[in-house]
């Protein structure tokens, strides 16, 4: 007689999957191939939020303000 054997899941499971995080320098590349490119401004931006430590939601949030009209 053969015992059968429970197939383990493969992937990943849990509150990471799905999730991918690239730096930087690796989404300056992706964006270079749509044509673009981060301006004097943006890059300002992205080191203030780092110098001050600011959570992506933070830093999303000053990217909208800085959008807003007026």
């Amino acid at each position: 007689m053969m015992a059968t054997m429970a197939k383990k899941a493969t992937g990943t499971t849990g509150s990471k999957a799905g999730k991918f995080v690239i730096g930087r320098a690796g989404f300056a590349k992706i964006s270079a191939v749509e044509g673009i490119r981060l301006t004097a401004p943006m890059k300002k931006r992205a080191d203030d939020a780092r110098s001050k430590g600011l959570t992506a939601e933070e830093y999303r949030m000053t990217i909208i303000r800085s959008h807003r009209k007026a």
